[in-house]
């Protein structure tokens, strides 16, 4: 926490505006690096707990020692930054290292993957060095300036070593925004963002279903992605404990809620909560449809109703907060809410067709999904934007210090003294042995998970 020297939040931040004038030595950064998970390797397995891999594999097409800087990312409940590294890769069949040029009408020998590499795990450098080329003399003289580098003379030639392991993780003076207010707003958009992605769960606003159904028998994603199945290497984690093949570390988790929904986890899926306060029926016959999903809400002959709950069941904060915005959407009843939401991130298509709905109006399916998917697209990135810029680094000051930042004076309480002042929150099982602090309006919980990782060193990226 020195005050004199640049941070690695800093580094980070400044890796990530000058990203593409940097490109960093991929072999170098395999051959010391340590895995923080489990490793999981491509396939499924069967009920004897033999793997049976996928068809198709990838080979690289960027087969080179340097590959550009990628995106850094930081945990949203953890001391954790992860960069993730693009490289391009082409399909071919396992058996006989067929390529695979095309798919659905779509060609697919210059596909993307994407390598997850830690550089901070539970507030611990898990990176010692990065060896990097840098193509900006801007870029050499500003990481110069911050003692970053030791060179006297810019080359764009000459490979640089950067040290990450001697840099304080956080600065002492160290200031952080408001928190006031923000889980509320980042519950709502939560909400609606599960919602949309029920309805889109099998659409695509450029694909057929037939495409999407080609798609997934070749491992990808509606957005082109490598999707390959994955499984646990070892099958039985104790045994791989006793042999010393995985380890378990304690990780400490940060997460910020309100004072009657302690974190964002407890929020149900759209479908879990439509199937618990709602009724799907068909228009002409009244018959109820069982297991409801937001797929079906394409259906023109389906309707929707208030489930009428019994006794048994008690509304719960969580209830009262998700109730309005689904009843909002569904058009049982205009609140505003949802049309608010869209406003805030500019999603005004979704918000017309939505009004059109409720006064009526038949809907185009494809006009909708268009609609929803850009409004997914939007809300999703207005959230990460408060992530990166508010919550995740006081996360990951507190993760990586154990204390709160000083402007924000807070006594601890333990689950019991916590559950006694604020009624209304619910604690898991981890989180019972949890720290909780009172913020403004807002509660920091501080509590640990067991979590496990393969010990062995390689070069495989998968974790």
């Amino acid at each position: 926490m020195s005050d004199n020297k640049i941070s690695l939040v800093e580094l980070i931040q400044i890796f990530g505006q000058y990203r593409n004038n940097i490109i960093i030595n991929i072999k170098h950064l395999q051959e010391d690096y340590q895995r923080t998970g489990v490793k999981r390797i491509r396939g499924v397995r069967n009920e004897n707990g033999e793997l049976l891999q996928p068809w198709l594999t990838t080979e690289y097409i960027d087969n080179a020692e340097y590959v550009d800087m990628g995106e850094f990312k930081f945990s949203r409940n953890t001391a954790t930054i992860n960069m993730l590294v693009k490289r391009r890769v082409k399909l071919t069949k396992l058996e006989d290292q067929t390529p695979t040029i095309e798919v659905a009408g779509l060609l697919v020998n210059d596909l993307n993957a994407f390598n997850n590499y830690t550089i901070v795990s539970d507030g611990k450098i898990n990176v010692n060095s990065l060896q990097v080329k840098i193509s900006s003399k801007k870029v050499f003289d500003l990481l110069k300036q911050k003692g970053i580098l030791d060179a006297e003379e810019f080359d764009f030639r000459a490979e640089y070593t950067i040290q990450l392991d001697n840099l304080p993780l956080v600065t002492a003076n160290s200031s952080y925004s408001s928190i006031d207010r923000l889980f509320n707003e980042l519950a709502e958009i939560k909400v609606l963002t599960s919602i949309i992605s029920a309805h889109l769960k099998k659409e695509s606003d450029v694909f057929l279903e037939a495409q999407l159904e080609e798609f997934k028998k070749h491992y990808l994603s509606k957005n082109t992605y490598i999707n390959f199945p994955t499984t646990n290497e070892y099958t039985d984690i104790s045994e791989a404990l006793a042999n010393g093949t995985i380890d378990s570390k304690l990780s400490y988790k940060a997460d910020v809620g309100s004072q009657d929904i302690l974190n964002l986890s407890k929020l149900p899926s759209a479908n879990k909560f439509l199937n618990r306060m709602y009724r799907l029926y068909d228009k002409e016959t009244g018959e109820i449809i069982i297991k409801p999903s937001f797929e079906m809400a394409f259906n023109q002959n389906l309707a929707v109703r208030h489930r009428l709950l019994s006794s048994r069941i008690k509304i719960t904060k969580v209830d009262e907060l998700m109730q309005p915005i689904f009843d909002d959407f569904l058009g049982l009843e205009q609140n505003g809410i949802v049309e608010g939401i869209l406003q805030k991130v500019e999603a005004d298509s979704l918000a017309q067709l939505l009004q059109d709905k409720q006064t009526g109006k038949q809907i185009d399916k494809e006009e909708m999904v268009a609609a929803l998917t850009v409004a997914n697209k939007k809300l999703e990135q207005y959230v990460e934007n408060i992530y990166q810029n508010k919550i995740s680094p006081l996360v990951f000051y507190i993760g990586s210090t154990g204390l709160l930042p000083e402007q924000m004076k807070a006594k601890a309480m333990t689950a019991d003294e916590a559950a006694a002042k604020y009624p209304n929150l619910q604690f898991s099982k981890n989180e019972q042995e949890g720290s909780f602090f009172a913020v403004g309006d807002s509660i920091i919980s501080i509590y640990t998970k067991t979590e496990y990782y393969s010990k062995v060193l390689s070069a495989s990226t998968d974790n």
